[in-house]
């Protein structure tokens, strides 16, 4: 008879910073009871144009949904709950999360009218699930009510971080749970499966509590118009920016649609200390310039937020120039260096003053550095470390840092990697199917689709549409009609492309023998080569084509 076993499933978040989905299993392999932690996405880029959303492809735990118990959520940033309301109605299980991170979900869910068995719990919540006791503990991090979660099981017990760091001073919410964290290290963990984002970075990531301090000064010192970009997740550093625009006798005004929504869901489970106060942009337009303060989204140079409209001096509620400094309470993440750098240009081109990380003491980040991963080692001592949400070299370097902290082995998987945990020692038994979900306009299609395909091709080439009217015994009854989309109007030696194209697929059906010019499959590929061969020799580039046949 098969004995039971342990196991932990990446799907996502392991290999790359984004789209968080992990599974643990328990039971003998062909009977495993299931409980995912968390269901996040990353945003698409230029390599995937036309997508905003991209999850982690569920099809295996999809196949065991039977089997799938809970679906637990550690905390609110988009990495580990933006997929909830694309996926979690399909997996029919109960969702687990505390008060504000619910409520981020619902507002999601409602967008998308979809319903799920959401269950509210409290911070420090113990629940048994089938084979699995679980226990949120309560960390710190940049976002309110961030979780680990202990799961306890009969072959032994699993500290599964989720996204933290230490934070001696938080400016909202409790500070880490340490002697719950200790308890579990004196009682034995078996692993720990734990947040790698800044494993390369040396020291502490530092407290919210010397940003605010630094806040309170920057904005003192300002003589016109302030606006305050940052992470709208970061509710402890919009509730700091109100603060200190208040001691500056500063009135504070929202800018952003989910710089709303999330201030208001927060508001609604009574997040926000009582004095925090909003004005509406109509009545912020009419406070004299130094009297005012704008938290803006954009902070990543988001092209549709606040932040950009303003640089772009089309914001219906706000006009920055002269005088009106913008303080940049956040971080570059990678990959957005461009579109931030291009926002910040624009903004100088107002003639604003702008301040970043990289000017003032602006920001810390929500992850743990080396200092702070040690202490966590210090305090779990689990015997085997599982580094999960980052990019190969962060799981790498976080592996063997591990083990320089006294553990007994380290395993950094890769989305797929089947782990048994236990009994026995860790180990990859397994690689179950794995890869990415893209969610375009409103269908759910798997990574390397055909209409995704079609459209990197287009954004890289461009499309030859050429219409031929052929009449019923063969003759054309009119000359090719061309249209290109995205490609060269004009050859380089000023010849008009669409007529030349014209000229070159007429010549291609006159050539074609009689018979193959009333075969609709023999006319098209013939019109389709002729328009990359002329497009190749104009252009030096093969388009997209489409020939249309049409008998009159």
């Amino acid at each position: 008879m098969a004995k039971d076993e342990l196991v932990f499933l990446p799907l996502g978040g392991s290999g790359e910073i984004g789209m968080n989905m992990n599974l643990y299993g328990f039971g003998p392999p062909d009977a495993r009871k299931w409980i995912m932690i968390d269901c996040g996405v990353m945003f698409g880029d230029l390599s995937t144009p036309g997508v905003e959303l991209i999850c982690a492809d569920p099809t295996f735990i999809l196949e065991e949904r039977e089997n799938l118990l809970a679906l637990i959520l550690t905390h609110g940033h988009e990495d580990h709950i933006g997929a909830v309301g694309l996926l979690a109605p399909d997996f029919k299980c109960p969702v687990y999360a505390t008060a504000f991170t619910a409520k981020l979900v619902e507002s999601k869910l409602e967008e998308r009218g979809a319903r799920i068995d959401m269950r509210v719990i409290d911070l420090g919540a113990r629940l048994k699930i089938g084979p699995f006791d679980l226990e949120f503990v309560t960390l710190t991090h940049s976002i309110p009510e961030p979780n680990g979660v202990i799961v306890r099981t009969p072959l032994g017990l699993v500290l599964h971080t989720g996204d933290w760091k230490i934070d001696p001073e938080p400016t909202l919410g409790p500070v880490t749970d340490s002697p719950t964290l200790r308890a579990i290290g004196d009682a034995g963990v078996l692993a720990m499966v734990c947040d790698s984002t800044n494993v390369l970075s040396s020291g502490e990531s530092g407290s919210e509590m010397r940003v605010k301090e630094s806040l309170t000064k920057l904005i003192a010192a300002q003589k016109g118009r302030v606006a305050v970009t940052t992470f709208a997740s970061n509710v402890a550093r919009v509730v700091s920016a109100c603060e200190a625009a208040y001691l500056a006798g500063r009135s504070v005004c929202l800018l952003g649609r989910s710089m709303l929504r999330i201030v208001g869901a927060a508001a609604e489970v009574g997040l926000l200390p009582g004095g925090v106060k909003f004005v509406e942009p109509e009545q912020a337009g009419f406070l004299p310039k130094e009297k005012v303060l704008y938290l803006c989204t954009g902070s990543q140079g988001e092209p549709r937020a606040a932040l950009a409209r303003i640089a772009r001096d089309d914001h219906k509620d706000l006009v920055l120039g002269e005088g009106d400094a913008v303080i940049f309470s956040s971080k570059i993440i990678p990959g957005n260096e461009r579109d931030i750098f291009a926002l910040i240009n624009d903004l100088v081109e107002l003639g604003v003053h702008v301040i970043t990380e990289k000017d003032a003491f602006t920001h810390v980040s929500g992850h743990p550095n080396r200092d702070e991963l040690r202490k966590m080692y210090e305090w779990v001592r689990p015997r085997f470390s599982i580094p999960v949400h980052g990019e190969a070299r962060h799981l790498e370097a976080h592996a063997e840092f591990a083990l320089t902290l006294g553990v007994e082995g380290a395993i950094a998987p890769r989305n797929g990697d089947l782990i048994r945990l236990a009994p026995g020692e860790p180990e990859i038994v397994d690689e179950v199917p794995s890869g990415r979900w893209l969610l375009d306009g409103a269908i759910l299609m798997p990574e390397g689709s055909g209409p995704l395909r079609e459209r990197r091709k287009l954004s890289f080439a461009g499309i030859v549409v050429v219409a031929l009217a052929v009449e019923e015994h063969g003759a054309l009854a009119a000359p090719p009609a061309v249209s290109v989309i995205g490609g060269p109007k004009e050859a380089p030696g000023g010849e008009d492309v669409e007529t030349l194209i014209a000229e070159r697929v007429e010549n291609a059906y006159l050539a074609l023998a009689k018979p193959k010019r009333l075969d609709d499959a023999a006319v098209e590929l013939a019109a389709a080569r002729a328009v990359r061969n002329e497009m190749t020799s104009i252009w030096g580039k093969r388009p997209g084509v489409v020939i249309q046949v049409q008998r009159v």
